[in-house]
């Protein structure tokens, strides 16, 4: 059995923690001791080898992505790693996968969000592979049992009995709280996003409810032109709540799709205190309940007097709001947007294909930063047009090329590297080695790169 993991979703209304490009599939929540796109590849590898698993995702995740699956130990296939030129919502994503498929024959898939969690995964994947042949009949998807009359899932009514699930009787977009406890007592389920279904089957559906898009992909030129073409649609309003070849597969499992920090708040019942305040560190909480804060680093905390409220705080940013209001977090990330603020969209610590970068202080016309790069790999070979650099090693050995002559440091030692210098950065051995970077200049944004050598084919 095939697999398709989705993967491009930026999750706003998880900032701060998720970023545009650091988003909330790809960060490891404390607690966890991998993120949850790892926790959706083992899952796919229990259904097939890694051959039979395709991700969908946002261009600027390709490395994130190859560094994630090499950190759990598996060597990525890298051409199943299929890049979306525009996000245009889960259709689009999920035929793009399927059309690769289908040039090596018809097959069975089951398609995965990469932002859930899901705490039974071998009940799971065992009821998956128990009902595969359902798919052959219907596009399957799968309803979570519900725990609570949730407003923030959609909902799916069960019809007839099949041999295994129910046909699917109709779809419910995201209901106010009235009409979830409706819901709950009639039976429904919550719409988990996830689906098992014969690629054979899916196009000949696609093609009869929404032709648009099986036509952008057959008669476009590239899969820049192809998603040009094609309106933002998801597969729910595409095709399920039109087919009927709809099963729906229910599920009793501790299930979460972190959608927001409603979700989050229900991942760590298990941390709850007696009054529901979720903390993780050395919180002192008086007359608080039903409170979560997460921070970043050691620092004291204190609550008084308060309930209901999510507090997160990272090192540059800071979010105060009540449970109940938290969806709105979304505009938030929308008015950082609108003012080019940096923060919407970037950590202080960013990811890249060598490792990673923390800034750790920034003036006027200095920046300081935290370099980390992984054994055996290296960054491109590069100038700047408005920036000095001095690099110390912290731990580990550095070999630094300068205008093309090496320079082979280790802990403790420092090396400049002058305006207009090509340099290039390289870890040789066999641990982390960790970087101290000063930048001085009146100009020290990302752009100021010309690259002239990288292993990643960057720009």
């Amino acid at each position: 059995m095939k697999t398709i993991i989705l993967a491009g979703g930026i999750g706003s209304r998880l900032w701060p923690l998720s970023r545009t490009y650091y988003p909330k599939q790809f960060v490891k929540l404390k607690g966890m001791e991998h993120s949850m796109f790892q926790l959706t590849y083992q899952r796919a590898l229990k259904l097939g080898n890694v051959d039979d698993i395709y991700i969908v995702t946002n261009k600027d995740y390709k490395f994130l992505i190859l560094g994630q699956i090499s950190e759990i130990g598996v060597q990525p296939k890298e051409e199943n790693i299929l890049l979306e030129p525009q996000a245009r919502n889960t259709l689009p994503a999920i035929y793009y996968a399927v059309r690769k498929m289908r040039e090596k024959g018809e097959d069975r898939v089951a398609v995965f969000p990469s932002d859930h969690i899901i705490n039974s995964s071998q009940e799971f994947v065992a009821t998956i592979r128990k009902c595969q042949k359902l798919a052959d009949e219907y596009i399957v998807t799968f309803g979570i049992k519900p725990t609570s009359p949730e407003t923030g899932y959609g909902y799916i009514q069960p019809g007839a009995p099949l041999e295994f699930g129910f046909k699917a009787l109709s779809f419910k977009e995201k209901p106010d709280h009235h009409t979830a406890e409706k819901y709950v007592e009639q039976g429904y389920l919550w719409n988990s996003g996830m689906f098992l279904f014969n690629t054979e089957l899916f196009t000949s559906e696609l093609i009869r409810y929404c032709p648009q898009v099986y036509k952008a992909f057959e008669e476009a030129d590239s899969i820049e032109d192809c998603f040009d073409r094609i309106e933002p649609v998801s597969i729910d309003y595409g095709i399920m709540e039109k087919s009927d070849k709809v099963a729906v597969l229910p599920f009793s499992i501790d299930w979460n799709d972190m959608g927001g920090f409603a979700a989050f708040y229900d991942n760590y019942n298990s941390k709850k205190d007696e009054n529901g305040n979720i903390t993780f560190g050395e919180e002192i909480v008086i007359d608080s309940k039903d409170n979560v804060v997460y921070t970043d680093e050691d620092k004291a905390v204190g609550l008084v007097g308060v309930e209901n409220l999510v507090i997160v705080d990272q090192k540059d940013a800071l979010l105060i709001c009540n449970k109940e209001e938290a969806p709105k977090v979304k505009d938030i990330v929308e008015r950082l947007k609108a003012k080019d603020d940096p923060r919407a969209e970037y950590h202080v610590t960013a990811y890249r294909p060598w490792g990673s970068y923390t800034v750790l202080e920034e003036g006027a016309f200095y920046k300081i930063k935290r370099i980390t790069v992984q054994p055996g790999k290296r960054l491109s070979y590069q100038m700047h047009y408005h920036r000095s650099e001095h690099w110390i090693v912290v731990c580990g050995t550095a070999n630094i090329v300068i205008d093309d002559k090496d320079h082979l440091l280790v802990s403790g030692e420092s090396i400049y590297i002058p305006i207009g210098g090509k340099h290039r950065l390289e870890n040789p051995g066999r641990l982390l080695l960790e970087v101290i970077e000063v930048q001085i200049g009146a100009y020290r944004n990302e752009d100021d790169i010309v690259r002239f050598e990288d292993d990643y084919e960057r720009d």
